[in-house]
């Protein structure tokens, strides 16, 4: 039976995604050496570490957007890194939700557009989409913004813009890769007020990486990681 199939279905105990002794080399470079992390339902966890260190590969691993050369990634129970590019290209559309530095919104498009598009790619109804998209505005604040290009706005308004678009679908997980990195430090706050107050509402596991211990304050538990590997002794504590 081919690894899309799932038939292996291990217990999670209470780790919603996980990750099991990871390695990843880019070239001659290794990014992630034996690093292992557990993230629990509805748990926000900041991975922190110098720049270089390997929190990013780490979280890309964990996405299903990069493939660990050996290692394991578990999501919900079910092995994620077997699955074939297809596979985890739709649970990154259906189960994860992305909110990266720099924002990454489509400029051709409005606010509300870029709001709608998850909803879109997964085949919703248009007047539907738009219809789940639209209360948004109000929640994140940008009521009265919608018909505007996202590069008239400011990049807290902008970053808003990539939290509400990457929880439109309702996501299991949401992963933030330094959300507030190009933002001042009061509208970094606004932000993670934001999106770690919507998150809670919705009942969604984060998974943040930062640099910033302001940031990182803001989540359950934190994990270093340096020289790609993940120096938290208790990795099993979001099973607890």
């Amino acid at each position: 039976m081919s690894p899309d199939n799932l038939p292996e279905r291990l217990p999670s105990g209470g780790a919603m995604l996980e990750g099991r002794n990871l390695h990843r080399s880019f070239g001659q470079t290794a990014a992630l050496r034996n690093a292992n992390v557990a993230v629990g339902a509805g748990e926000i966890l900041a991975i922190m570490g110098p720049s270089g260190s390997g929190k990013s590969t780490l979280l890309h691993c964990l996405a299903g957007i990069f493939t660990p050369d050996s290692g394991e990634v578990w999501f919900d129970g079910r092995r994620l890194d077997t699955l074939s590019d297809a596979k985890r290209t739709e649970l990154r559309r259906t189960d994860f939700g992305f909110v990266f530095q720099f924002g990454q919104l489509v400029p051709e498009l409005s606010v509300l557009d870029n709001i709608a598009l998850p909803l879109l790619l997964n085949k919703v109804n248009r007047k539907e989409a738009y219809r789940t998209a639209l209360p948004w505005l109000e929640r994140l604040g940008l009521a009265g913004l919608g018909d505007r290009r996202t590069g008239e706005l400011s990049g807290g308004q902008a970053q808003r813009v990539a939290i509400a678009r990457a929880l439109v679908t309702k996501p299991r997980v949401l992963f933030a890769d330094e959300p507030t990195g190009a933002l001042d430090s009061l509208t970094g706050e606004k932000v993670m007020d934001v999106l770690v107050g919507l998150a809670r509402e919705e009942g969604t596991t984060v998974v943040l990486v930062t640099h910033d211990v302001r940031v990182a304050a803001y989540a359950d538990r934190d994990v270093t990681v340096q020289d790609g590997q993940v120096g938290d002794p208790n990795v099993s504590e979001a099973r607890r």
